[in-house]
């Protein structure tokens, strides 16, 4: 047999060409698709390990090719208020972070800030970068300003510091903790961390016994929340985007 061999046809998970193209993470993906917001070439597909050639078929998340979705990369700074989920949607209708930004495009947050927190998130198309600030491994750092009931001794904070704190029976990565200032009784800490399991910094507090009465992101990796008004969002600036990308790569 004679003639030109024909390329084999690439085809990987469904999920996973949307977590790549920067539509939402993995997981996220699997819920869309099971949600029926997902069509391959004309049909609904709700099931898991369909498998797709991404540079044949037609991809369409709620209708739109994901193509034109993430025709460019977005990166978006918010400032998140208290009482607005870090979520791309709620089923029982309550105010997401999207609901504040007014983007072309569609984006989704990194990571999460719990619903009493406010401060800085993220929010980006970029599929890579979304994946490599929220996953430990990387060890982005992460800060915070917390106001904390009382005053914490040096020991308290000391144990904070080293990690001496266990989070549903799993020990806990040391932490950079500083008093900022004392605020009527209560103390106003500066807390950095690389790790970010759930409500971590309100668990610790509270287990220490100093619960948080005030938390807000301030910082993830170089960028800064800065004079961002609560509720207010911008475009990060080219400086700001090749320094986040210069700060995952150097983790890996």
């Amino acid at each position: 047999m004679t003639g030109k061999a024909v390329k084999k046809t690439e085809e990987q998970r469904l999920q996973k060409v949307l977590a790549h193209a920067g539509i939402a993470s993995r997981r996220a993906s699997e819920t869309m698709i099971q949600e029926g917001r997902v069509s391959v070439n004309g049909q609904v597909v709700t099931e898991l390990g369909v498998k797709v050639d991404p540079r044949r078929d037609d991809i369409r998340v709620d209708g739109q090719p994901i193509s034109k979705q993430c025709e460019r990369p977005v990166y978006i700074m918010l400032h998140k208020p208290r009482n607005v989920l870090s979520a791309a949607s709620d089923n029982r209708g309550r105010q997401t972070v999207l609901d504040l930004v007014d983007a072309t495009e569609r984006v989704y947050p990194v990571g999460l800030l719990d619903l009493l927190s406010e401060g800085l998130i993220l929010l980006t198309n970029d599929g890579r970068l979304t994946k490599r600030l929220t996953h430990p491994s990387h060890h982005i750092e992460k800060e915070y300003h917390v106001l904390v009931n009382g005053a914490p001794s040096t020991q308290v904070l000391e144990r904070w510091r080293r990690g001496q704190v266990e989070l549903e029976g799993k020990p806990l990565a040391g932490a950079t903790v500083e008093r900022l200032k004392l605020s009527k009784g209560n103390t106003w800490l500066k807390i950095i961390l690389t790790e970010g399991r759930k409500r971590q910094i309100r668990e610790v507090a509270k287990s220490l016994g100093h619960p948080v009465k005030n938390l807000k992101r301030v910082r993830i990796g170089p960028i800064k929340l800065g004079d961002l008004k609560l509720g207010k969002w911008r475009h990060l600036n080219q400086s700001e985007i090749q320094r986040l990308k210069k700060a995952v790569n150097k983790s890996v």
